[in-house]
């Protein structure tokens, strides 16, 4: 168990069922997943997580499986005040009913936050996407609820397309872009110069660093600290079980440091976000 106080804005919960990734043999690399509540309780006892965002797993490309973890999550939040719930909507047209039944459930208790990602297909330049994420946006601005939004270079999900989310609704809610960018190009885009001109035009733009690579930590605390402003925009993740919990959490507590910023990284940031 750590000594620092922290709360985790981004973790998983609910277990996938065996797929052949890339054309291999069925397996599950999210070996860590945890499928009810009591099991995410131990979790967060033992690590000492005083506050955590729990979110559908999801990795299969069946959407129907991480919608079906959103009653799961909304469980979770309503049995413990520590935690709070996200849930999987989707702006593809194939998954407009299923969208319709969870969006419904945006003013139950305990939901703080609405999660999408184009790693199971749609762009933020579909066209046939756009109907879908104005709702998306539109409930999470009508119910004071932040969008999770994965982020990965490549493929439909690059950062170049997820911000164009930022540009187009982050002026009246606040998105949460997930893993920083997702890997080299995206983390030099964000920490070079489009995190900070984002902050600076008023977006309502908030990051955290799981999965990032290892030198982006570092350089997104140094520029923080540069350019005088972004303290209030980052938090620490898990991305429990996909991510490594002990590693994030001494990779930021390294680059973030024992004071202001990383009081507001670990918990500060959190509090103002998702209380």
């Amino acid at each position: 168990m750590t000594t620092r106080h922290h709360f985790d804005a981004h973790r998983h919960l609910g277990v996938l069922p065996d797929h052949p990734y890339y054309g291999g043999p069925p397996v599950n690399p999210g070996g860590g997943a945890r499928a009810g509540v009591k099991q995410l309780i131990e979790d967060l006892d033992a690590e000492g997580t005083e506050r955590a965002l729990v979110l559908p797993n999801y990795g299969v490309p069946d959407p129907e499986v991480s919608f079906g973890f959103n009653e799961l999550v909304i469980e979770a939040a309503q049995s413990d005040d520590r935690i709070r719930a996200g849930l999987w909507v989707s702006p593809r047209p194939a998954d407009s009913v299923r969208t319709a039944e969870a969006l419904a459930l945006a003013g139950e208790s305990g939901v703080r936050a609405l999660k999408l990602s184009f790693l199971l297909g749609g762009r933020a330049t579909d066209p046939e996407c756009l109907p879908l994420l104005d709702t998306i946006f539109r409930t999470a601005e009508q119910h004071g609820l932040v969008v999770h939004v994965h982020t990965s270079p490549g493929a439909a999900s690059d950062i170049d397309e997820v911000g164009l989310l930022v540009e187009r609704y982050a002026d009246r809610v606040p998105v949460h872009l997930v893993h920083f960018g997702g890997g080299m190009s995206g983390h030099i885009k964000l920490a070079g110069s489009r995190f900070f001109d984002w902050i600076e035009a008023g977006k309502h733009v908030y990051t955290d660093l799981s999965w990032a690579i290892g030198f982006a930590p570092y350089w997104l605390a140094r520029e923080i600290e540069r350019r005088g402003l972004g303290h209030d925009r980052v938090l620490f993740a898990s991305d429990q079980p996909w991510g490594d919990f002990a590693g994030e959490f001494a990779r930021m507590s390294a680059a973030a440091g024992g004071g202001e910023l990383g009081d507001r990284v670990f918990r500060d940031t959190f509090a103002s976000l998702y209380d």
